[in-house]
C-alpha cells in the first residue's frame, strides 16, 4: 500500500487528540474543588501517572515540562511535595477504586537517584493500597546505570519506554541528545536483564539534517535489538512555543513532503518487519498488549497515547499532570514553585481544566474510534455538521462511509488527525497551537 501526498489536506495543524476537549481548551475555571469531587465518585480501576520534571540534560527538541536535575535540594523540595500530594489524593479516593496501573514519565523518571524512585512507588504502594499494579516508565538510556536494573528488576516494572529518537551521530548532536549505539544497546540489555517484557523506542523523523537512509537505519537498528513497541513521531518545530528549540538550524529541516515520505517508508518497513500498526505512527509486535489490544478493537487514546488499558479514571501526580474522569480533566499546576507552594498548604494543585459536556464526551468518543480504529458511528446531526468539510476527504478517497459509520481507508491513515478535527469545534479559532499533522 502507498500513500498519497495532499499536501493541501495536511496543511492545517492539528492536535494529537489524547483527549477531547484536548488542553489546549483547559482554563481556569477548573481547579482543585471539581478535582475533589471527582474523586469522590470514582469506583472501579483507576491508572496513576507520576511526573518527574527533571532530566540530567535538556534535550533542545523537546516540549516537556522539565528542567536539568543539578539542584539537589530543588528536586529534594520537589519530591516532598509530590509525597504530600500522593496522601493528600490517596486519602479523597472512596474504598470502591483500585489502582491497577502506574506510569511514571516526564522528563526523565530516571533524573532522579534510584533510592528516590523506590520512595515514591512504596509510597504509591502503600497510600493507593495497590496490589500487583501494571508499572511502566520512561527511561533515557543516558543515564540509566547498573543501579537502575536493581531497582527496575526488584519493583517489578514490566514495560518501559527509552527516548532513542535517533542512532545518527549527527543528527543526535543536531538535537541536543547524543547517545551512542552502544549505549543504547547497553540499556536495552539492561532492561532485559531486570525483567522488562515490552520495550518501547522512540523515534522521530523530520529531524534536522535527517535523511531517508538515517531512518532505515534506525529502523532496522530497533528491530534488530527486538523492540515490542515503536513510536515514530514527526518532529514538531515550534520554537515560538517552545524556546529551547531556537538551537536547532531550521534551515535543515525537511520539507513537508520529505515528512511525508518518512512517515509512509517507515510505516511500510515496519509492517514487512512484522509490526502491527497501531494508529499511523505507532506499531507494536503481535504479541504485545498494545497490538492484541488494537486487534481486539480495544485500543484507547490518553494522555500517554495509544494504550490498552481500560480504566475510565486516570489520575494525574506531579507538577503539570493531568487527571482524566468521565466528566471533567485537571492539570496540575504547571510551575514546580506554584506547584510546591499548594502542597505546602496541604491542598491538591489542581489549577486548570475543562469540564466534559454530553456533546464533549460524544465528539470525543467519534474522535477516540477514528483515531484508535479507524471507524466510529456518527450521528445524524454530527454528519450534516462534518460532511461538507470532510468531502475533499471522500473525494481523494481516504474515507468513506459505511452505514451509519465513517470509515478511514488504509490510505487514509496519515490523515487521521485531519479527519478527526472535523468533528472538534474547538479548531475553528485555534489552529495555530498545533504540530503539522504528519
Amino acid at each position: 500500500m502507498t500513500w498519497t501526498y495532499h499536501p493541501e489536506l495536511l496543511a492545517i495543524p492539528v492536535p494529537r487528540y489524547t483527549s477531547y476537549p484536548t488542553a489546549a481548551e483547559f482554563d481556569d475555571s477548573v481547579g482543585t474543588p471539581q478535582l475533589e469531587a471527582a474523586l469522590g465518585g470514582v469506583n472501579g480501576e483507576v491508572s496513576l501517572y507520576v511526573h518527574i520534571p527533571f532530566c540530567e540534560k535538556i534535550c533542545w527538541y523537546c516540549g516537556c515540562n522539565t528542567s536539568v536535575a543539578n539542584r539537589r535540594d530543588r528536586v529534594a523540595s520537589y519530591l516532598d511535595a509530590l509525597h504530600r500530594e500522593i496522601v493528600l489524593m490517596a486519602g479523597r479516593l472512596p474504598d470502591g477504586a483500585r489502582v491497577t496501573r502506574i506510569a511514571f514519565g516526564g522528563g526523565s523518571p530516571n533524573g532522579i537517584s534510584p533510592v528516590d524512585f523506590v520512595r515514591l512507588v512504596d509510597a504509591l504502594t502503600l497510600q493507593f493500597a495497590a496490589s500487583g499494579p501494571v508499572i511502566s516508565i520512561e527511561l533515557d538510556p543516558r543515564t540509566l546505570g547498573p543501579e537502575w536494573a536493581d531497582v527496575i528488576g526488584t519493583v517489578g516494572i514490566e514495560r518501559a519506554s527509552l527516548g532513542v529518537q535517533t542512532f545518527a551521530p549527527g543528527l543526535q548532536a543536531a538535537i541536543g541528545r547524543i547517545q551512542p549505539t552502544p549505549m543504547i544497546e547497553e540499556a536495552t540489555a539492561t532492561l532485559r536483564r531486570a525483567g522488562v517484557q515490552s520495550l518501547n523506542f522512540d523515534l522521530m523523523y523530520g529531524l534536522p539534517g535527517q535523511t531517508m537512509a538515517h531512518l532505515r537505519d534506525s529502523l532496522e537498528r530497533t528491530a534488530g535489538l527486538g523492540a515490542d513497541r515503536i513510536a515514530l513521531f514527526g518532529y514538531a518545530h515550534v520554537p515560538h512555543l517552545i524556546p529551547r528549540q531556537r538551537k536547532i538550524d531550521a534551515s535543515d529541516l525537511p520539507g513537508a513532503a520529505a515528512r511525508f515520505a518518512m512517515a509512509a517508508f517507515g510505516y511500510e518497513f515496519l509492517l514487512e518487519e512484522g509490526y502491527v500498526p497501531v494508529g499511523f505512527d505507532h506499531f507494536a509486535r503481535p504479541g504485545d498488549a498494545l497490538a492484541q489490544a488494537t486487534l481486539s478493537g480495544n485500543l484507547k487514546r490518553n494522555f500517554q497515547g495509544f494504550t490498552d488499558d481500560q480504566a475510565p479514571v486516570l489520575l494525574g501526580l506531579g507538577a503539570s499532570a493531568i487527571g482524566s474522569f468521565p466528566d471533567v480533566m485537571v492539570q496540575n499546576e504547571k510551575n514546580t514553585g506554584r506547584y510546591r507552594m499548594m502542597l505546602s498548604q496541604e491542598r491538591l494543585a489542581a489549577s486548570r481544566g475543562i469540564v466534559r459536556s454530553a456533546g464533549d464526551r460524544r465528539r470525543g468518543a467519534v474522535i477516540e474510534g477514528l483515531m484508535c480504529r479507524g471507524r466510529a458511528r456518527i450521528e445524524p446531526d454530527l454528519r450534516a455538521e462534518a460532511w461538507p468539510l470532510l468531502a475533499p476527504y471522500f473525494d481523494a478517497r481516504l474515507c468513506e462511509t459505511d452505514g451509519d459509520d465513517l470509515v478511514i481507508l488504509p490510505g487514509g491513515l496519515p490523515y487521521a488527525r485531519s479527519i478527526a478535527a472535523r468533528f472538534d469545534p474547538y479548531r475553528k479559532d485555534s489552529l495555530r497551537r498545533f504540530s503539522s499533522a504528519v
